[in-house]
């Protein structure tokens, strides 16, 4: 079946959501979204996998409304996230009803900002995280799971310690919102890969590293690091690529889409290694303007003179903001 059969196929079946995007979003950036949506559909039904990549702050922006059931669909296999992004997720998992949100976020003074301090009331855009029951309520049930890793010998990613807690159900009984919305507890529940590159610059990985100087964490190393999440999605590549063509779904720019991206030529030009698969599918969403110099920015051509992207791999940007597109995309490709 051609892709334009699928495509009408498809909308036959689809919700009403698909049914309005279908009908007005039809030029421009609208169309984009609509076309980089039927490409990713295509790409799965012809076998292929997809990685979503995670920057900003989309899980305090409540991303897994959407893409926790794109995880249960099957329509995700592998992610790539900020430590912000996985730890923030969980936050909104355990502390929803102390959140607070800022409206009027534009006009806040320097005095505004520094009364949210005080009530340490984290602000990330609209939206404040409340330091004890998000922040330090997440940190005292991990710190249980490093002691008892560091004690064993153990090593783990930082992902691979917040699905212990959530398969133990230690943090159950403060659950605030249905775990069904959190992305983390479906990716958990699939055992879904997630590379978390850069995860000491976020605050759990701030924490670790207190805990680390305390002496309360003997080896540093308990919790894995970058190079290993690198070697590990380097061993997943190899293995998924060439039978599942593996997709590239980039939320925003930044270190969660620039680490993983690099595997292919990584394992091209550092290990030499032939017949890896290219990237077989690219899609962008991104306010940041292209220019020169502006990676995040950057048009997905430019990335062929770096061996990520081929000359035939379907390319899209759609140039707005995440919160707005990524859910519509993803009701689009879930039928809704």
């Amino acid at each position: 079946m051609s892709q334009t059969a699928q495509t009408a196929a498809q909308a036959k079946t689809q919700g009403p959501v698909s049914d309005f995007i279908r009908h007005h979003y039809r030029h421009f950036n609208a169309a984009a979204l609509v076309d980089a949506a039927d490409a990713y559909t295509a790409h799965l039904a012809s076998g292929g996998h997809m990685m979503v990549t995670l920057a900003g702050a989309m899980s305090t922006a409540e991303l897994g409304l959407s893409l926790a059931e794109m995880i249960r669909a099957d329509k995700v296999h592998i992610i790539s996230c900020t430590g912000a992004n996985l730890e923030e997720d969980v936050f909104n998992l355990i502390a929803h009803d102390f959140y607070e949100r800022v409206p009027a976020w534009r006009d806040l003074s320097a005095e505004d900002e520094q009364a949210l301090l005080e009530r340490h009331m984290n602000r990330v855009t609209d939206t404040c995280i409340p330091e004890e029951e998000a922040m330090r309520r997440l940190e005292r049930a991990l710190l249980d799971e490093w002691r008892r890793a560091d004690a064993a010998g153990e090593r783990l990613f930082p992902h691979e310690f917040l699905y212990r807690l959530i398969r133990s159900g230690a943090l159950k009984e403060h659950y605030q919102i249905d775990p069904k919305d959190s992305w983390l507890v479906a990716a958990a529940e699939k055992d879904l890969p997630i590379v978390v590159p850069g995860w000491e610059d976020s605050t759990t990985g701030n924490m670790y590293a207190a805990h680390c100087l305390t002496g309360e964490i003997t080896n540093v190393h308990t919790v894995k690091t970058g190079i290993e999440y690198m070697m590990a999605l380097a061993e997943w590549y190899t293995k998924t690529a060439p039978e599942h063509s593996v997709g590239f779904y980039q939320i925003g720019g930044g270190i969660a889409g620039d680490f993983p991206i690099c595997v292919v030529p990584m394992l091209h030009q550092d290990l030499q290694r032939e017949g890896v698969p290219m990237w077989g599918y690219f899609c962008q969403i991104s306010d940041s303007t292209t220019s020169y110099g502006s990676y995040s920015g950057a048009v997905p051509n430019e990335k062929i003179t770096w061996g990520k992207l081929s000359v035939d791999t379907p390319k899209f940007i759609i140039e707005s903001d995440a919160t707005i597109v990524a859910p519509l995309m993803f009701a689009l490709i879930l039928g809704w």
